[in-house]
């Protein structure tokens, strides 16, 4: 199964639509913890929302249990924590969670994106959301656009 990454920083709205287009995506799943932020521009929840569905026939879903908690962002981001710790915090987190219970294989059996902010999926916890379910479950191919 593969299962993709984006982020909007640093893309154009027409280089980041193409993007999804060109993947065949057609459920986008926002795992940002703050979605409505007026620094997010078209990747604004409600505004990103619209633009899916009509440029792209893209479902849109918020998905807090893929994100950071209010106090890990901020230890990380705004205080320019360290990427190690947040990684493992971030892991310990999803275990806690439980996420491959909640979701299931099924929930990414559309062609999914995981959408956060950051420009590439290095230092992101997309790609931890990712490598957490291959190890839960195997078979995923991660693909970062």
């Amino acid at each position: 199964m593969e299962i993709f990454t984006i982020g909007f920083t640093r893309s154009t709205a027409a280089g980041f639509f193409e993007r999804l287009k060109q993947a065949g995506i057609r459920r986008l799943v926002d795992v940002r913890l703050n979605n409505s932020s007026q620094l997010a521009g078209f990747a604004k929840r409600d505004d990103l929302a619209y633009f899916l569905r009509e440029l792209c026939g893209v479902e849109y879903i918020h998905e807090p249990l893929l994100a950071p908690t209010p106090e890990m962002f901020e230890a990380y981001k705004k205080h320019r924590g360290d990427w190690n710790e947040y990684e493992r915090r971030f892991l310990d987190l999803m275990a806690e969670r439980k996420i491959e219970d909640h979701l299931g294989r099924e929930f990414f059996a559309p062609p999914t994106v995981l959408l956060c902010s950051e420009p590439t999926a290095e230092c992101c916890h997309r790609r931890l959301v990712l490598e957490y379910l291959t190890e839960k479950w195997g078979g995923i191919d991660a693909v970062h656009l």
